[in-house]
């Protein structure tokens, strides 16, 4: 068996495995501003609070500041809360900064969220202009009664038309969906999919929705305000997403993510593959040099921090490389194309290894892992239970 290969073996040291972790090659920018809060979200988000965004560009310029001479990345990723609700003139100065602190190789991938309500022929130009050649649109639902549900301040119509505006001044332009909504039923999930298929989005999140301690959703669901979807039609949600969209030419890349061959987003995969990476901004986690770090989530609280000539981080943590390497496997196995066992087995603490390797066979035997040319990787049927996986390798 491939499992088999000997952990103790190796003479990789744990110079060799945090290389990879020295230098960010992406950087991910957070803007807190909201029209409104999401019931279901529990992000660093600031609802109504436009008087603060002179305040917060400065704040994220002074923190790239900090970075003393630029970082050259592969990729940039500008998510939120809503960053195509800032003013014009300041969302111009944040990118200009972006530029200057973190400027992206040539053909890198630069994301940006964008609310479909805000989304409009001058957006998409100034957008372009800046540099900015992803959008993603964080649609959930063309279903009225859906969209409702989730406090979304935007219709089934401005979704699908700014789908098809985008289309227009980007190749790249991805959408996320929401199923298992309370009350939703299998044919509005599929008339989701069918909407979504039949414009020209050349990526698709597929998220199940989730219940975080802190968000709204949490506490109306334990006083019984709210009633789940139940967990077989969920897992039917979830399967037919996949046979819609890989029928429909998308990729099935990561466990909630498709796209069209060659559309994948790369900046995720800096997560899922371990890789370094800068986080700026309220909330924004980092990882550089084994030290993974958050900025404080009050986004008050990181303004007067920065104003003050502080440091905006709240908590950090260094991984040893035992740590690391359990979290490289982890995080890699949501990538469909599962984990290549040759890099972890000479990259990975050698004690950590052995003790994933020891683990695999019964999950191989239960049917739930397969190897595939040098890969353990998810098979169908763990596909849907993959997270209840993950315990066993910690």
């Amino acid at each position: 068996m491939e499992s088999s290969q000997s952990a103790s073996s190796r003479s990789a040291s744990s110079n060799s495995a945090t290389e990879h972790l020295s230098t960010p090659k992406a950087a991910y920018v957070h803007v807190p501003f909201c029209h409104a809060r999401c019931p279901y979200c529990n992000f660093t988000v600031v609802a109504n609070r436009l008087d603060l965004v002179d305040r917060y560009v400065e704040a994220v310029t002074r923190e790239l500041t900090s970075l003393v001479h630029p970082r050259t990345v592969n990729t940039i990723f500008i998510g939120g809360g809503t960053p195509t609700l800032l003013p014009r003139a300041p969302m111009v100065r944040l990118f200009e900064a972006i530029r200057t602190w973190v400027p992206l190789v040539d053909g890198g991938e630069w994301s940006i969220e964008a609310n479909p309500q805000d989304v409009d022929r001058d957006l998409c130009l100034l957008l372009r202009d800046q540099g900015i050649n992803r959008i993603s649109l964080g649609g959930q639902s063309f279903d009225a009664a859906k969209l409702k549900m989730l406090g979304r301040d935007h219709t089934g119509d401005q979704l699908a038309n700014s789908i098809d505006i985008a289309t227009q001044y980007f190749d790249e332009v991805s959408v996320d969906l929401i199923f298992g909504v309370p009350g939703e039923s299998m044919q509005v999930w599929k008339s989701d999919l069918q909407t979504a298929t039949s414009r020209s989005v050349s990526h698709l999140s597929a998220y199940g929705l989730t219940y975080e301690k802190g968000a709204q959703y949490w506490s109306q669901l334990q006083k019984g305000q709210i009633v789940a979807v139940e967990e077989e039609i969920e897992l039917e949600m979830y399967l037919y997403a996949i046979e819609t969209l890989t029928q429909h030419g998308m990729n099935h890349y990561e466990v909630s993510n498709f796209a069209k061959p060659g559309s994948e987003c790369l900046h995720n995969q800096t997560y899922w593959q371990g890789d370094a990476w800068l986080g700026i901004g309220p909330g924004a986690a980092a990882y550089v040099d084994g030290i993974r770090s958050v900025n404080h989530r009050s986004t008050l609280k990181y303004l007067q921090r920065m104003e003050s000539g502080l440091s905006p981080v709240a908590e950090s943590q260094t991984l040893d490389w035992s740590t690391q390497t359990r979290e490289r496997f982890i995080f890699g196995m949501r990538q469909l194309k599962g984990v290549q066992w040759s890099s972890l087995v000479n990259s990975g603490e050698p004690k950590s290894v052995e003790a994933i390797a020891q683990q695999l066979p019964k999950h191989i035997e239960l049917g739930f892992l397969e190897w595939h040319e040098g890969n353990i990787r998810l098979t169908p049927k763990g596909l849907p239970i993959s997270d209840s996986l993950w315990l066993d390798y910690w």
